[in-house]
């Protein structure tokens, strides 16, 4: 709760920074504040309506029709999830900009002196790079709820004669309607979230405004009343999604399972065949074989200029971080998820809601929440030295890291417990045990998948983090992230792309591991 109290809080500041503060948004309302906002609307709504779009058309694709390549598309289309979108942005900005292989390709060919193609670098182009990297969110919950949810529908609907057309747009869309509004609310709260893309692509957004009024500005309240807007638009995203499924009611009959559709699906051949491979080929293409491909040529051209020993002190610092705050984050996730099983009262009940929310608050938020109140005990008693051990040290990262990612974990941890029964912490306590011997003789040998796919997934994510390990990282202690950006905006790319395609290397462990869980899942 801190980051989020002191963000809200800096509205009520006084003295020199607040007149400053004041002062510098009455600036900014007046030159760039209307850019940030219609900049951020903008990408909102062509990435949402681009996700939704594209998530939902493959996840029809896959689900409801039967065509060869059908089971590859069903695992190729998560692909996109191991590419961080800064990753993609500085691939297709390589190949495509004036200097780039194509244009000098086109050009040579043609004799044409001027730009081929318009440039990448825009909100156009940044929508192109969030749609196909964050498509798969809608995929994955659509698919999961079209699986289990619309396969009996959909065959009685075909027994009294509706033809497929209308069982697709009347019985299995709406179906998917709340997945989807959860998928797109996820897209859209990490695409408000990045700071990278719009950061690189120079375009105006609420991230790039706060890092801007902190860094460049150098006025933290100004930083900080700006991250509330931001946060205002992440709590209207939450609202919209929550309302979206509230009236949600689904009715499963016990032989309805995941992938019982598949019996069922109608066969496509001929064009309507081309056509599938169409609508699920080209999202794999271009949210993850084109962006590899891409990263690769300036890699292997410019091989001789890369620092494989700094490679290695940076890979280790991303490898520590990401230890350090999967182990973290999993403790707590056990701890919380541990006292609401065993006391699900209501103060534990809003504790472990409050820290679900963390996944929602973006990077830049979180950076400026913490630092406030640092800046602020600094300033009062600065022989405590807080300044120095949040950023001087790893303490403040991970901090950041847990504020924001521990909800990944519970919500791994919960999962494990579902499967649980009750019955046998009942058992055990009727035999004597404590709460203790509980957790480690009943629970922990059960939830040991569970925890695996917590450290796992926390691990990834930290590693791919940018916003708030740019700011807060100690001095010397530069991350995979961090270093690919870095060298991405001095225009290194060919010393930016073994970071990156190290970055994707470690994103498809995870993956393919979802892949795997959804296809035992489903047969």
């Amino acid at each position: 709760m801190l980051p989020v109290l002191a963000v809200l809080g800096s509205w009520l500041a006084l003295g020199s920074d607040n007149r400053q503060a004041w002062q510098i948004l009455q600036d900014m309302l007046h030159t760039v504040l209307p850019d940030y906002l219609g900049t951020t609307l903008l990408l909102s709504a062509l990435v949402g309506v681009g996700v939704v779009g594209v998530g939902l058309a493959c996840a029809a694709a896959v689900t409801l029709f039967d065509f060869a390549g059908r089971r590859f598309f069903e695992w190729a289309l998560l692909l996109p999830l191991a590419m961080p979108a800064y990753v993609v942005a500085y691939a297709y900005t390589d190949f495509l900009q004036f200097s780039g292989p194509l244009q000098s390709w086109v050009r040579d060919l043609s004799g044409l002196q001027g730009r081929v193609f318009p440039e990448v670098r825009n909100v156009a182009g940044a929508a192109w790079v969030f749609v196909f990297s964050l498509y798969p969110y809608v995929y994955l919950l659509a698919r999961t709820a079209l699986s289990e949810h619309a396969a009996h529908l959909m065959e009685a609907a075909r027994l009294l004669g509706a033809p497929m057309r209308r069982r697709i747009m009347q019985v299995a869309l709406p179906m998917a309607r709340p997945a989807v509004a959860a998928g797109a609310a996820l897209a859209l709260m990490e695409t408000l979230a990045d700071f990278g893309v719009s950061s690189y692509f120079g375009i105006q957004t609420f991230t790039a405004g706060i890092y801007k009024a902190w860094l460049s500005m150098d006025n933290r309240v100004a930083a900080a009343q700006l991250s509330t807007v931001l946060l205002a638009f992440v709590v209207l995203l939450l609202y919209l999604e929550r309302r979206s499924r509230q009236k949600s009611r689904y009715a499963v009959t016990r032989g309805a399972r995941a992938g019982s559709m598949d019996g069922r699906a109608q066969g496509l051949r001929g064009g309507h065949q081309v056509l599938a491979w169409l609508v699920c080929g080209v999202p794999v293409l271009a949210g993850f074989v084109l962006p590899v491909l891409f990263m690769l040529r300036p890699l292997l051209a410019d091989w001789s200029a890369v620092d494989v020993a700094a490679f290695g002190g940076w890979a280790f610092n991303s490898l520590r971080l990401g230890l350090i705050t999967a182990l973290l984050a999993l403790a707590l996730a056990w701890v919380l998820a541990f006292s609401l099983r065993t006391r699900p009262d209501a103060a534990t009940r809003w504790a472990v809601q409050l820290a679900s929310l963390g996944y929602a608050v973006p990077g830049a938020v979180i950076v400026v929440g913490l630092l406030l109140p640092v800046a602020w005990l600094q300033a009062s008693w600065p022989h405590l030295g807080v300044g120095y051990l949040m950023t001087a040290t790893m303490l403040g990262l991970v901090w950041a890291y847990l504020v924001r990612f521990c909800a990944v974990a519970l919500q791994s941890v919960q999962s494990g417990y579902a499967r649980i029964p009750s019955s046998f912490d009942d058992s055990a306590r009727l035999l004597g045990s404590s709460d203790w011997r509980v957790l480690r003789q009943v629970h922990a040998p059960l939830l040991t998948r569970s925890s695996a796919a917590a450290l796992l997934l926390v691990f990834v994510d930290v590693m791919k983090e940018l916003p708030a390990t740019l700011v807060l990282r100690p001095f010397d202690s530069d991350t995979l992230a961090v270093v690919a950006y870095q060298l991405a905006r001095d225009e290194r790319l060919g010393e930016a792309a073994l970071p990156a395609l190290a970055l994707v290397l470690v994103g498809l462990i995870p993956v393919l591991m979802l892949s795997r869980t959804l296809r035992a899942r489903e047969h």
